[in-house]
């Protein structure tokens, strides 16, 4: 292989990096385990082990796919935003290690990726509607990026960007799981037939990540407060978003006891999963009350993420235990 031919591929291999590392991967973690318990609650009881095992695999790749992309498209967006805040101006596109030219590249390429593997859920199964949804999706889960310009909801689009995974799973998996929903019986999520848990399972991710978002932003109270943009905590200081972020939090464990009482599949495991996501909510607001700034870390993702992981692995274990 010629020689600039190596360089041009450690290149390219390098600035990928640059771009995975600057989205952080791990932070997937906050909708996928939502995404892989309403695909579980979902599966139609026909389905072979092979059916299921290729639709739990698109699902993971459609989440991983589309995280990236919106994680570029926030990326780019906000470049110049980055470089004037310190916490934020060593991010690559940001700083310029890694340009906006390329950022768009894999950004378009990861979009690509998604729209292709929503394909697949048509040549398999027949199913057409991750196909047909995944560009508004596309453009749906990018726009959070845009709207700490014009509101302090920002942080409320932020968690419809994530919420929306429970229901997207569930319509890749089994459309006929809405039975008719909302032409039949109206809009009310009771209504949604096999899907209901899924739609009490979407509010709660709308809102437990829009509160936990709250205070990640606390970190730059002052700083959108210069630069006039919109958040809770530059709108309502640090007590106000604090405030805020509990109630949202509150609101979302009665989704999440919604979620349980719609689908009696989820039961003791499930509810026990519940109740630890009690105490670690209650946990991340007293470590933000204890230690101030320097809680947020571990308030915004050692704990939110193992609220995650705990639900979903409860509630897939209740299903999948007789």
């Amino acid at each position: 292989m010629p020689l600039s031919s190596v360089v041009s591929e450690i290149t390219a291999t390098n600035t990928l990096g640059l771009a995975l590392r600057d989205i952080k991967l791990a932070h997937s973690v906050f909708a996928l385990p939502f995404a892989l318990l309403a695909a579980t609650l979902a599966v139609p009881e026909n389905d072979t082990p092979a059916r299921i095992a290729l639709k739990i695999s698109l699902i993971v790749a459609c989440m991983v796919f589309a995280r990236t992309w919106a994680m570029l498209f926030n990326r780019i967006a906000d470049a110049t935003i980055d470089a004037a805040n310190e916490r934020t101006a060593r991010r690559a596109v940001a700083s310029g290690e890694l340009s906006r030219d390329r950022a768009w590249a894999f950004a378009g390429g990861a979009a690509a990726l998604f729209v292709v593997t929503t394909a697949g859920f048509l040549a398999a199964f027949g199913n057409p509607w991750p196909l047909a949804l995944s560009l508004p999706t596309l453009v749906f889960i990018a726009f959070y990026s845009l709207t700490k310009r014009f509101t302090l909801l920002c942080h409320v689009f932020l968690g419809a960007a994530l919420g929306v995974s429970p229901l997207a799973a569930t319509v890749a998996v089994d459309p006929a799981a809405f039975e008719g929903w909302p032409f039949r019986d109206g809009l009310a999520l009771s209504s949604m037939g096999r899907a209901a848990a899924a739609g009490w399972l979407s509010l709660f991710v709308l809102a437990w990540v829009a509160g936990f978002d709250v205070i990640y932003a606390l970190q730059d109270l002052d700083f959108d407060r210069e630069r006039g943009l919109h958040s809770v905590p530059s709108k309502l200081g640090w007590r106000g978003a604090a405030w805020t972020s509990r109630g949202l939090h509150i609101l979302s464990l009665a989704m999440l006891g919604l979620a349980a009482a719609a689908d009696d599949r989820l039961g003791t495991i499930f509810i026990a999963g519940c109740l630890a996501a009690v105490a670690l909510l209650a946990t991340e607001h007293a470590v933000l009350i204890k230690r101030g700034r320097e809680g947020i870390p571990m308030a915004f993702f050692t704990l939110n993420g193992v609220v995650s992981v705990v639900l979903g692995l409860a509630g897939i274990a209740d299903v999948l235990i007789p």
